[in-house]
């Protein structure tokens, strides 16, 4: 397989490679995996993975990278993530669409809010199929903050790409309890969608935000 890959071919098996380069199977994952994100690669199911023909700078990486809340100042706030609920359900006709799983599969939803300065400014559900993420823990404390890093470490889930949807709505009681509102008052949306290395769709999210202090920032380098 030393030379070049035209756009299109089909690369063979992760046990292939590893046989043909005397490698582990788990350096050739690693090796596609990295190759994928910077956008050389393309991993579907059923197909395999395909070689794109895309230059190095198309990664996925160099793209919506940051998910930062700045002051209105301009200064960046760190956030603290503290989770309020977890629920193991059977999935919503809509959470079946969005994440391509059967309609009676088995999904984990937690809901959690973030405040800066002891201020909440975000609260947000997140949803994903149980059977993705086994062993997830079944108490909402042992949740970590950094779930993205928590789905790679531990499930070797690798958030690849995120599709948003912003918008703006009215504040409802519910959010006015979470992020300490006076009604009537107006609330960012973000509904999201976010994709592994194989364009999967693994874990559906729900943000509701008060901009009175603070900006969404989503910084494209």
């Amino acid at each position: 397989m030393i030379g070049t890959l035209e756009p299109g071919s089909v690369l063979p098996s992760e046990v292939a490679l590893s046989q043909t380069y005397g490698v582990a199977v788990g350096t050739i994952r690693r090796a596609l995996m990295d190759l994928t994100n910077d956008g050389l690669l393309s991993r579907r199911r059923k197909t395999g993975t395909i070689v794109t023909g895309r230059k190095p700078q198309h990664s996925l990486r160099l793209f919506f990278q940051y998910f930062r809340l700045h002051g209105l100042d301009g200064s960046l706030s760190k956030s603290v993530t503290t989770v309020t609920s977890l629920d193991f359900a059977t999935a919503s006709a809509s959470d079946a669409d969005k994440l391509q799983i059967a309609k009676d599969a088995s999904i984990v939803r937690f809901h959690r809010y973030r405040s800066v300065d002891d201020r909440p400014i975000m609260h947000e559900t997140l949803t994903l199929p149980v059977e993705r993420v086994p062993d997830f823990p079944d108490r909402k404390e042992d949740i970590p903050p950094l779930f993205y890093l928590h789905l790679l470490d531990k499930y070797g889930i690798r958030i690849s790409a995120i599709r948003e949807q912003i918008g703006a709505d009215l504040a409802t009681d519910i959010d006015a309890r979470w992020l300490d509102l006076k009604l009537p008052a107006a609330v960012l949306t973000i509904d999201e969608v976010a994709y592994d290395q194989m364009a999967v769709p693994v874990l559906i999210s729900a943000h509701r935000a008060t901009t009175q202090n603070h900006r969404y920032v989503n910084e494209i380098r």
